[in-house]
């Protein structure tokens, strides 16, 4: 394994390391990708993300619970509702515009939803839960 980039913790039924679950690119990139092009408030313009669902990444460790604890690189914490990952086509994005996304470009990983396609997610509630800079998600 490269170097973690994701861990997830709490209440899961399988881990690989003693945090919980750790990805690596790799593993992220070997889930089914998920693309969409959508305009957010952080881009002038709207762009094309990919990444796994959060669905998929869930059902990987086996993930039960009401609530995703996200947390990114400046241990920044944002409330997901777990249902968001599956009402919503909600994505980890690892790719802007087919290119991976850099640290400074908000990457590795980036929480985002499918706003143009979901009307319902053009609001501040859901662009607050669009965290950048990904690295945890603890589950309650």
């Amino acid at each position: 394994m490269d170097k973690p980039i994701l861990t997830l913790s709490g209440a899961i039924s399988h881990t690989n390391s003693d945090s919980g679950y750790a990805f690596d690119m790799a593993m992220l990139e070997q889930l089914p990708q998920y693309s969409f092009t959508t305009s957010t408030p952080w881009f002038p313009e709207p762009h094309k993300f990919s990444g796994p669902l959060m669905r998929d990444i869930l059902a990987k460790v086996g993930a039960q619970g009401d609530t995703l604890t996200a947390i990114a690189l400046n241990d920044y914490k944002v409330s997901i509702p777990m249902d968001n990952s599956t009402r919503f086509n909600l994505i980890v994005a690892t790719h802007k515009d087919d290119k991976r996304m850099s640290v400074r470009d908000k990457g590795p990983l980036f929480v985002l939803y499918p706003f143009d396609n979901e009307s319902e997610t053009q609001s501040q509630v859901y662009y607050d839960r669009s965290i950048w800079q990904l690295k945890a998600i603890h589950i309650e």
